[in-house]
């Protein structure tokens, strides 16, 4: 009988409810009828059919049976509650229609506002113009097209663009940011707005089309409030509810570790119930450990000078007081302390307002920088230099003394076997020296004084270069046996043409005469000579004047007797002039430059830019790649001519002026002497690798020499084998020093 009455009220409640819906019908199956008029290609048996527009509304459906309390089962209800079970069959199948009528005309009206979706199939996608397939364009970098098209015809590459030309056209253009250079197809492709659309979307992490909805709702199609059998009506395992031994395993094994110590638990932060007042904000743990902490300054604690009545040691006298005015205001006192008989008179503080504006700026508004002092030890700093024991032999002590000139010795040269010594003096000799003996050999007097003497490179031509004010005599020394003596007399030999010379420009630069006096030749100069240098062969030599202008520096020729003006244009006053030990180069030293001419080319090679106050000397390597500049100033330049224009390496060694610097010619050693009375040698190593750079390392400092007239050290020479180093002084002695 329960039964019974419960159903019939499950009936009573259905009839109300299908009675609200065929109330509601009319307006549905109204609506249906005006939609299939406008839309009579879609029919209800067509939607029906469809999977894609059925498969949605069965939650519909189910949503409404819910609803209405359906059981969706006839096994419940009686015979006699069949017709109305039918008539609601009739109505959710009309609403069903009218649903999937509604859907239809919205999906279509989608497709008109939006507009074709987009597919996903490899046939939509446009094939590139290029049909070289995966093959690498670097095959195609030398060809004049980068692939061939869908006719099998080559694709013509795209003209370059001067850089200049596209970036000027890409400052004009205001989409060029837009634009994308696609190298498989030789092209340009602009980004459509829908495109940057995406990528800018996809950027920021987001998913491409707008219309996706990343947090859409749930739907558990299983679960529902009805249904009355579950996924799995297995019960509920033994394992829940009783305690796991593995847990409990774990346990233990967690209180045994404590209990032993080898989990130690966090104590809590207890807090400081005592501060020290005047102690220091950095030793504070809780803000060490911060990196960007920077404690502020502490003001000064009071002393005995702040004191109203501090003792006589504190008070300065006036004395102090008035030297106090002429120190710096940084450095000056800011408070001087007085005497008072009683804390009563003591006046008001003038600066009490600035010192506490000073210290707040100091706390709040002036920035403060932290600054890493790194603890470096200075002898790790030190060049790593080899010792000075490896690198011997070099000349370290005098070992013979050369006497015999009465004024300071300006000059000196040595012969190419290294058996003689040649030395000019400001007393107008010139001296002959053997080098093992120190006996002086021959002597030429001269009116003036010499400035400078330079021996023949050649070893059977011993003749010697000597230039004396305006002129420079070329002496034979009357060293050698009789045919070079022979060779040398008619080298010597020169006639007076009696015709003069048609080129009245070489004739006022130099004349070439037979000067009977000293057995040589004089050839005079319209300036003042300073250098004389040789060439490696022995026949050229040139000839500097400082005064002479355009014609300062000129090139002589000894077998024909003959006298050229350099055909390049000088820049500034020349000071000596150099050549090349092995190659057709020639080196002109200003007072600020030195210039690298081809003698054959006739053109400049290279500009060393100094740096220097003044060049005095120079010197090149016998590789002749390295060069060495002594300046007015104490300073020796290293120039490494494959590496730089600049100096490679700058020594400030002297004092006072560098009178001269020489290279050796087999040995790795150079030197320079100065006006202060020494001499320097260094160790100066050339690889052949040009990864290498030289090395450069001081060996020794040579003194003797004493000082006349200011001057010290003028001259210093190498021998040409032995690593022995010859320096004449301004007190009329020349000294070898040998290792």
């Amino acid at each position: 009988m329960k039964i019974k009455e419960e159903k019939k009220k499950r009936q009573s409640v259905r009839n109300s409810k299908s009675e609200e819906v065929q109330e509601e019908q009319p307006s549905i199956t109204e609506q249906n009828k005006l939609k299939q008029k406008q839309l009579p290609s879609h029919s209800d048996s067509d939607s029906d059919s469809d999977p894609d527009y059925g498969s949605p509304y069965v939650s519909d459906s189910e949503d409404f049976s819910e609803d209405g309390d359906f059981d969706g089962s006839l096994s419940d209800s009686e015979a006699g509650e069949s017709e109305s079970s039918g008539d609601e069959g009739v109505v959710n199948s009309d609403v069903d229609d009218g649903l999937h009528n509604d859907q239809e005309n919205q999906s279509n009206s989608s497709e008109s506002h939006q507009g074709v979706e987009e597919s996903d199939s490899s046939e939509d996608e446009v094939a590139p113009r290029n049909t070289v397939g995966d093959v690498p364009l670097v095959w195609y970098k030398d060809e004049e097209h980068i692939g061939y098209d869908l006719d099998g015809k080559k694709i013509k590459k795209r003209t370059r663009k001067d850089k200049v030309e596209s970036f000027l056209e890409s400052a004009d253009d205001a989409k060029n940011w837009l634009k994308v250079y696609d190298e498989y197809n030789d092209e340009e492709v602009e980004v459509t707005k829908k495109e940057l659309k995406l990528i800018t979307r996809l950027l920021k992490g987001k998913a491409p089309h707008s219309d996706f909805d990343p947090y859409a709702p749930y739907v558990d199609w299983f679960k529902w409030d009805d249904a009355k059998h579950p996924l799995s009506n297995a019960p509920e395992p033994k394992r829940r509810f009783i305690p796991s031994k593995w847990e409990s395993k774990k346990v233990v094994k967690l209180v045994r570790a404590i209990r032993m110590g080898l989990i130690k638990r966090d104590k809590p932060k207890e807090e400081q119930q005592f501060y020290h007042l005047w102690g220091d904000d950095s030793s504070s743990t809780e803000k060490a450990n911060h990196l960007s902490f920077i404690p502020a300054p502490k003001s000064k604690l009071p002393g005995h000078e702040e004191s109203y009545n501090p003792s006589l040691e504190y008070i300065p006298t006036q004395e102090e007081i008035n030297s106090y005015q002429l120190m710096f205001e940084e450095d000056r006192p800011k408070f001087i302390p007085r005497r008072y008989t009683s804390l009563r008179s003591i006046p008001a503080y003038d600066n009490a307002v600035k010192d506490v504006f000073e210290r707040c700026l100091d706390l709040y508004l002036c920035p403060r920088v932290r600054k890493k002092r790194i603890n470096i030890d200075p002898e790790s700093l030190k060049p790593k230099l080899p010792s000075r024991r490896d690198l011997k032999p070099y000349p370290v002590t005098c070992y013979l003394e050369y006497k015999g000139h009465t004024d300071a010795v300006v000059s000196i040269s040595i012969e190419a076997s290294g058996q003689w010594l040649a030395s000019g003096s400001l007393d107008g000799t010139v001296r002959i020296w053997e080098v093992e003996t120190g006996r002086c050999l021959r002597v030429w007097e001269f009116e003036e004084a010499v400035k400078f003497v330079a021996w023949n490179p050649l070893r059977e031509i011993p003749i010697v270069a000597v230039s004396v004010g305006q002129e420079v005599f070329i002496l034979n020394t009357g060293l050698g046996d009789e045919e070079e003596q022979k060779k040398i007399k008619e080298l010597l030999h020169y006639e007076t043409p009696v015709a003069p010379d048609d080129s009245g420009d070489k004739v006022s630069v130099a004349s070439w005469h037979q000067d009977d006096k000293h057995e040589g030749i004089r050839l005079r100069h319209f300036k003042t000579v300073s250098s004389v240098e040789w060439h490696r062969k022995g026949d050229y030599f040139s000839t500097v004047m400082p005064a002479g202008e355009s014609r300062a520096v000129l090139i002589h020729q000894l077998s024909k007797k003959h006298t050229q003006r350099i055909p390049f244009k000088l820049r500034g006053l020349p000071v000596s002039s150099l050549f090349h030990p092995t190659k057709k180069i020639f080196f002109i030293s200003t007072k600020k430059n030195v210039r690298a001419y081809d003698l054959q080319k006739q053109k400049l090679i290279k500009k060393l830019e100094t740096g220097l106050r003044e060049v005095s000397s120079i010197s090149v390597h016998p590789g002749g790649d390295n060069i060495i500049v002594g300046s007015r100033e104490g300073k020796l330049c290293w120039f490494d001519m494959d590496l730089s224009s600049k100096p490679y390496r700058i020594l400030k060694c002297h004092p006072k002026d560098i009178t001269n610097v020489a290279f050796h010619r087999s040995y790795p050693l150079f030197a320079s002497c100065s006006d202060d009375c020494t001499a320097y040698v260094f160790h100066g190593m050339v690889y052949s690798d040009l990864n290498q750079n030289p090395l450069i390392v001081p060996l020794e400092i040579l003194r003797g020499h004493t000082s006349s007239n200011g001057r010290g050290v003028m001259d210093c020479k190498f021998h040409p084998r032995q690593p022995w180093l010859f320096t004449a002084g301004a007190d009329s002695v020349i000294k070898l020093y040998c290792h």
